[in-house]
């Protein structure tokens, strides 16, 4: 009799057990099959905005993961002096990709383009010449990016190309609440030099033989930062010329006899070297 009942309770144990990692093994298989579910393949909005500074309309472009479920750090990307292109659309389509929500801003004014080196420069003169008007133009882009449902507005950072990496650098320098900023082929002779008012972290990414970036503007920038004790690193990319990172600064560089190249070995490496302060920071 007490071995059919302690054979009893074996029986019952081993099938409590045997319940017990069914189970388990049951909720296992649904957290992972959920887990599958709410994971979406990365789906890349892009539309245009307009926003105001003072009067003056503004186009940008805007540019984020639609099935991303979570608040994602935004960046801001500063045109080259040509104006607002497809060039910086696709920057910001290549952020997006990453998983940041990015907005390719317009510092001209209503989408301004220009279509010959000389619009270009006068464009750009306009606006580094009043840094006031520039500051403002580039604050209402900010408080565009982060009026945005998408975007967690602590988190921001700004990157520019060429005139576009001296507004974006400039914006630094003055204080602006940028956790990083990147700047690409950009001169470093600013209308506002290195302050101890800089919050972001710098990279700057030049061509070591670029005519634009002459060296002694590069010793007097880094000297300035160093005083300040600013975060930043720069790159000077070997064999390297203005506009490294654009396809068609070979077309360019022809059609107006000027000294830019694409170099893809640099452009390569100055991308991922701005994903790598993207991490750092956020």
């Amino acid at each position: 009799m007490k071995r059919i009942i302690l054979h009893s309770l074996l029986l019952s144990f081993l099938l409590i057990i045997s319940c017990k990692d069914n189970k388990s093994a049951t909720d296992t298989t649904q957290d992972t099959e959920n887990e599958i579910v709410e994971k979406k393949p990365i789906k890349i909005i892009s539309e245009e905005v307009a926003y105001k500074a003072d009067t003056l309309l503004m186009k940008g472009y805007l540019a984020f993961n639609e099935n991303e479920t979570e608040k994602s750090p935004g960046i801001i990307i500063v045109h080259e002096w040509w104006g607002h292109n497809d060039y910086v659309r696709k920057r910001a389509d290549m952020l997006a990709q990453l998983g940041y929500v990015a907005l390719a801003i317009d510092m001209y004014g209503d989408g301004k383009q220009a279509a010959h080196p000389d619009d270009a420069g006068k464009f750009a003169m306009n606006v580094m010449g009043n840094i006031d008007s520039a500051k403002e133009r580039f604050s209402a882009a900010l408080e565009m990016l982060k009026s945005q449902e998408s975007v967690d507005a602590d988190k921001i950072a700004a990157i520019g190309y060429c005139f576009g990496g001296s507004v974006a650098l400039t914006m630094a320098n003055l204080g602006m609440d940028l956790d990083a900023v990147a700047a690409f082929h950009s001169g470093v002779q600013l209308p506002v030099m290195p302050t101890t008012d800089i919050k972001a972290k710098i990279l700057v990414c030049n061509g070591a033989d670029d005519p634009f970036v002459p060296q002694e503007t590069v010793v007097t920038y880094k000297k300035a930062m160093d005083s300040v004790q600013a975060r930043y690193k720069y790159i000077a990319y070997e064999n390297t010329t203005h506009s490294f990172t654009s396809k068609s600064a070979d077309s360019i560089g022809k059609k107006f006899d000027l000294p830019v190249a694409y170099q893809q070995e640099a452009d390569e490496q100055s991308w991922a070297a701005l994903q790598k302060l993207l991490k750092e920071v956020f």
